[in-house]
This record gives structure tokens, C-alpha cells and sequence, in this order.
């Protein structure tokens, strides 16, 4: 078992459900070493409220896990944490989670990070600046561009804008931001995901693909440019394409992935498609990053209702990935 690669899963907010779907790590057989950061008082008490039985073993990175047992990495918590009620003095700590999870990466320690999900608000409201796991992350890494991708129900669907609002979109898509995100997404689906040309569907940002410039055009002067220059460079990207029709299942058939161009116009498919079993993908980074396809859900933490089926396929995913990149 010492030669299992060893996954990095980090609980999250710790008024949240992430110490609830960590739990359910316990009791299932994974092909891999399966670490959790987090608070050991936390999780027990958190398991005792769900009236689970749950065996925690502190982690010893020499040491070797056992079947049947939660292995955590034990970091303590400000204050006691209570289900559902989030607390600032707390909001320190879940940095600490990925702090450590990042070092744990660079020193070789951990093949992978897998992330419950944060509260990006209480965060900001303990006074640390915070947008995001993906741009901290970034940020650690001194990585200039990040590509969110989700991956579910058969599709992945990356984007290249992200948490904008709608009104700003067409400005923040450029010929050099949309050539990176291309470049990035299409680098990291042959280190990542082992596909040695990789075929990807742009959408549109407009109705219609901007139907020749009637409806917009960005598409005439940013998209199809960039998408022509790549394709001289080899890479089989085609588009761009409506977005109404651009996930039927006769394009799709043809693509390994889709590049929305904004938040909402990509991820209300495939988190239909998927939702509660989706996986959230960091592309651009020097190593590998999953994460749950949801939030910390305040309302349903400490009631058994929250499910870890989200959090298993990120460790699936996380598995996979670090295979492929450990060949590149």
C-alpha cells in the first residue's frame, strides 16, 4: 500500500458539508492513499452528530493507511466549528487546508488535490481577500492563466471566462486571452487526460454564432481568427457554433470537449447532464486539482443529507489524471 499514489482531499468549510462527504472516505475501497486535511476533533464530531462510526487514524506520511479507516492530516480549527453556522475566525484555517495540500504536491508527497468546497464569502468577510480555490491556487503557483473545465455525464465543458458578470463578458474576450485558454485546454487534455489529439467545439458568444456578424461580431473578429491560427498549428479545433445546438449529440460525437465562452452558458448543460456527480478541473496548473461540482450547502450540513458521490468522481478523475501526467 506504501506504493499507492497518495490523494490530497481537503474538507472545506468546516460549517459546511465537506466534513460530511470526507466521512463516507472511510468506508470504501479506493485504489489509492486517501489523505484528508482537516480538524480530527471536527470530523468526530461531526460523525457523531450524523451518528456514524468512524474510525480516524492520524496520518503519518511514513506510515500506511488502513482499510476501513478515515486518515486525516490533522489541522485544527480556530474555533469549534457548528454545522451550518459559518464562523470568520475559521476563515484562515480553510486557507491552511490548501496551504498545506499545495506543499504536500510540491515536495512529492501528494500526487494530487482534491477539494470539498470553501465559502468564498466568509472569507472575504475575515478581511483576506479570497475569489476562488482556482485563482488562489494560481496565485501559490505563480500560474498567469487557469482553465475551469467540469467534467460529467459524458461531457467536459471548459470556459473561457468564468465568474463575470454577463454585461462585461465581450469585453474580457480577447484574441489573447481566447488563444491561451485554447492553448491550455488543448495541452492539458494530451498531458492530462491522454488524448494525443485532442478535438474541441468552440461556441459562439452570440445568438446564432452572430449569424455573420448581424447578431454580434466577435465571432468574425476574435473567435474564428484564433480558431484558424490553431488550426494551422495542428490542433483540431472547429467552430464556432451556436450554443443552442452545439450540445446535441451529433456534434458532440465529433469532440472530446466543449469551450463555452462564459459561466452560463456552458455549465447549465453538463451540470444537467451530471449534477451531484460532476467534477470541477483546474487546467493550466504544474499538477493535478479536482474539486466537487458543488457548494457548502449550510442548509443540509450535519443532517445526512449531503451526498459524496460529487467528491468520489473528483477522486476518480484526480486518479486518472495523475497517471497520464506522470508519463509527460
Amino acid at each position: 500500500m506504501n506504493n499507492q499514489p497518495v490523494i490530497a482531499v481537503t474538507s472545506g468549510e468546516p460549517a459546511g458539508i465537506g466534513p460530511d462527504i470526507c466521512l463516507d472516505l472511510a468506508a470504501c475501497a479506493l485504489p489509492v492513499r486517501i489523505v484528508v486535511l482537516g480538524d480530527i476533533l471536527l470530523l468526530q464530531k461531526r460523525a457523531a452528530l450524523l451518528g456514524k462510526s468512524v474510525t480516524i487514524q492520524p496520518y503519518q506520511p511514513e506510515g500506511k493507511s488502513v482499510p476501513g479507516t478515515l486518515e486525516v492530516c490533522h489541522i485544527p480549527v480556530q474555533v469549534l466549528a457548528q454545522a451550518g453556522i459559518l464562523n470568520v475566525h475559521n476563515a484562515a484555517y480553510v486557507l491552511q487546508l490548501l496551504d498545506r495540500a499545495y506543499i504536500g504536491i510540491q515536495q512529492g508527497e501528494f500526487a494530487a488535490m482534491v477539494t470539498a468546497p470553501v465559502h468564498k464569502g466568509i472569507i472575504n468577510d475575515s478581511g483576506i481577500p479570497f475569489s476562488g480555490h482556482t485563482e488562489y491556487l494560481a496565485a501559490k503557483s505563480a500560474t498567469s492563466r487557469v482553465v475551469m473545465m467540469l467534467a460529467g455525464g459524458g461531457l467536459k465543458v471548459a470556459l473561457a471566462t468564468t465568474h463575470l458578470p454577463l454585461r462585461n463578458v465581450a469585453d474580457a474576450l480577447t484574441t489573447e486571452l481566447l488563444t491561451e485558454v485554447l492553448t491550455i485546454l488543448h495541452r492539458d487534455l494530451q498531458q492530462k487526460f491522454g488524448l494525443l489529439q485532442p478535438r474541441i467545439l468552440v461556441a459562439g458568444l452570440n445568438p446564432h454564432a452572430g449569424e455573420n456578424g448581424h447578431l454580434g461580431h466577435e465571432e468574425n473578429n476574435i473567435i474564428m481568427p484564433v480558431i484558424h491560427q490553431l488550426q494551422q498549428q495542428g490542433m483540431k479545433i472547429t467552430g464556432p457554433f451556436p450554443a443552442d445546438t452545439l450540445f446535441q449529440p451529433f456534434m458532440l460525437k465529433q469532440a472530446d470537449t466543449v469551450l463555452a465562452m462564459y459561466h452560463d452558458q456552458g455549465l447549465p448543460v453538463l451540470k444537467y447532464a451530471s449534477f451531484g456527480e460532476g467534477v470541477n478541473i483546474t487546467l493550466g496548473l504544474p499538477f493535478i486539482r479536482t474539486s466537487v461540482d458543488h457548494g457548502t450547502a449550510l442548509d443540509i450540513a450535519g443532517t445526512g443529507k449531503a451526498t459524496s458521490s460529487s467528491l468520489f468522481a473528483a477522486i476518480d478523475a484526480a486518479v486518472g489524471m495523475s497517471e497520464y501526467w506522470k508519463l509527460n
